[in-house]
């Protein structure tokens, strides 16, 4: 059985994929609604290598806090281990919900999709 406040979320990013004619919202909802054993789940020192300073990440899994990340990034997953969340805020990154992401970005231009 489904979360409702996944389905709330998955609802919310199909919403603002039609509105702002953004497939990269409509992807996440996909991902959202597919079982939690189908998740991916990734590394801090994985993104730190994927991204660069100020990057604004997405990643449809769970963050977990191996390694480190060296530079500030913005980030919104489906789920953050609370070590992955310290060390990201400690380099003066942030960690937004989806309704954050889609007002500051409704397009999805400038987000990059890790998954």
């Amino acid at each position: 059985m489904t979360n409702l406040s996944v389905v709330k979320m998955a609802r919310d990013l199909k919403k603002a994929s039609v509105k702002n004619d953004a497939p990269i919202w409509a992807k996440l909802a996909r991902f959202a609604l597919k079982p939690s054993v189908a998740r991916r789940d990734i590394n801090l020192y994985k993104i730190d290598k994927l991204t660069k300073d100020n990057d604004i990440v997405v990643f449809p899994g769970k963050v977990l806090g191996t390694g480190n990340i060296s530079h500030k990034i913005t980030l919104y997953s489906f789920s953050i281990s609370n070590t992955a969340a310290t060390k990201i805020l400690e380099k003066g990154g942030r960690i937004i919900t989806h309704s954050e992401i889609i007002e500051s970005n409704p397009t999805g231009k400038g987000v990059v999709l890790l998954g």
